[in-house]
């Protein structure tokens, strides 16, 4: 299988105007096996509720009758289940839809076609769910954009719904520009306007591509790549007067500016070509603001102890200086990314807290691993030690609330922490480790 993808690759590089007539047939018994092989265990079940495990107690069965519908043409995904998860900073819930698994095992083998496909098109500028890029790369390399570059202006944009405003009809035309099997793009159509199942009743999906399915991501940076990613390389900084940079991670992105004219012009056509393919800015989330070497002037100038901060990736990107007093961008954990976290922090503690004491604390040093390997970055280690104090605190309140005849007072609680000590932060991530990453940014 992996020769296959490997000759497709090759075929799509050499000629970037190549049409794909024959990929159906990738969709095969080996390859579907490799894909449940590669789909995580415990995950979410969908409307069915099988697990991984239910499915490959008949593997070999499944899958042959899985071959044998799509060769068919009459296998049809079962509508994802809708759920919903908090969304930093606001009370408004984000939503999910968890395909069943066979579907998922479909979804694995058409983003494996996919991205044999589309990642030689992909331009440099796209970092999200890419293979060998990540978020700490597209920080590096905004970083240099800001840095190194004569960026003095960044505009600071959000798509509106991105995932739930998807066009089915141009997702549909962008994919025939490189994909032109009938059956291959008829299944994908299928997974489009599958809908969904919401407290036993269904709904028809008209437009979007549901966040939660493994094919989404692929088909979120194939959409963009026709929105934005060409029409920013090839018009936008063509009609600039200054320097023009761009980094996107799927809907999030970040433009950056030399001249002001031209961060303005490019915010009033980015509202008309997204309206063009049925997407909309959030304007209260959207911003021009002054950002590099003179935007301490200009926040003087107008009156500001300070110049405008923006968040990208979960940072707070803000003006300050290096030792020798030069301008330098830091960053820092953004304040809704911190409260969310934290409150995720205690409704575990409090559902929990009956657990073994052991057990808690494991639970507890695993999630600030996994928050210290994101967060940890170059300027960000008073924020993080500030967090981990704070989570310190949620388990002191909530230990002490076992029971009232054990509680701790905050010097019993500091040895308890020496016997099931919290990690401690250090940096994990280098903002200018870019050896990487050189080829992003010539």
């Amino acid at each position: 299988m992996e020769t296959k993808l490997n000759r497709i690759t090759e075929s799509a590089k050499k000629d970037k105007n190549f049409a794909f007539t024959s990929l159906v047939h990738l969709l095969n018994e080996n390859n579907l096996k490799q894909c449940h092989d590669q789909l995580p265990k415990d995950k979410a079940v969908g409307v069915r509720e099988v697990t991984k495990g239910d499915y490959e107690r008949q593997l070999d069965r499944n899958i042959e009758n899985l071959v044998d519908r799509l060769k068919k043409m009459a296998y049809r995904p079962v509508p994802v289940k809708r759920t919903y998860i908090d969304k930093p900073g606001s009370k408004k819930k984000r939503p999910l839809g968890i395909p069943d698994h066979e579907d998922k095992i479909v979804q694995k083998g058409i983003t494996r076609i996919l991205n044999a496909i589309y990642e030689n098109d992909f331009l440099d500028c796209s970092f999200g769910f890419r293979p060998q890029r990540n978020c700490h790369d597209a920080l590096k390399v905004l970083n240099v954009y800001i840095e190194k570059r004569k960026t003095n202006y960044i505009v600071d944009a959000d798509i509106k719904g991105f995932f739930d405003n998807v066009s089915h009809d141009w997702m549909m035309k962008f994919l025939q520009h490189r994909i032109q099997d009938p059956k291959l793009l008829q299944i994908i159509a299928r997974f489009l306007k599958g809908g969904y199942m919401e407290e036993g009743k269904y709904f028809d999906a008209e437009k979007g591509t549901p966040q939660g399915g493994v094919i989404s991501p692929i088909l979120a940076n194939v959409y963009l790549h026709y929105v934005l990613d060409l029409w920013f390389e090839k018009t936008v900084k063509k009609q600039c007067r200054g320097q023009a940079y761009m980094v996107r991670f799927a809907d999030d992105f970040v433009c950056c500016f030399q001249y002001r004219e031209d961060a303005e012009r490019f915010y009033g056509a980015l509202l008309h070509r997204l309206h063009k393919f049925d997407l909309e800015v959030a304007e209260e989330k959207t911003k021009i603001i002054s950002f590099g070497p003179y935007a301490m002037r200009d926040a003087k100038r107008k009156g500001k102890k300070k110049p405008s901060t923006f968040d990208f990736l979960g940072f707070t990107h803000y003006c300050g200086k290096s030792k020798k007093g030069n301008f330098r961008v830091k960053r820092k954990t953004s304040n809704k990314k911190v409260r969310s976290k934290l409150k995720k922090q205690k409704a575990w503690l409090k559902a929990h807290r009956t657990m073994d004491i052991k057990d808690i604390m494991y639970k507890m040093y695993q999630s600030l691993v996994g928050y210290y390997n994101y967060y940890c970055i170059t300027d960000n280690y008073h924020t993080v030690e500030q967090f981990l104090y704070k989570v310190e605190q949620l388990i002191y309140k909530w230990m002490n609330r076992r029971s009232q005849r054990k509680s701790f007072s905050w010097d019993k609680f500091q040895l308890f922490l020496q016997k099931y000590p919290l990690p401690l932060p250090t940096i994990k991530v280098s903002i200018y480790d870019l050896r990487s990453h050189i080829k992003y940014i010539l």
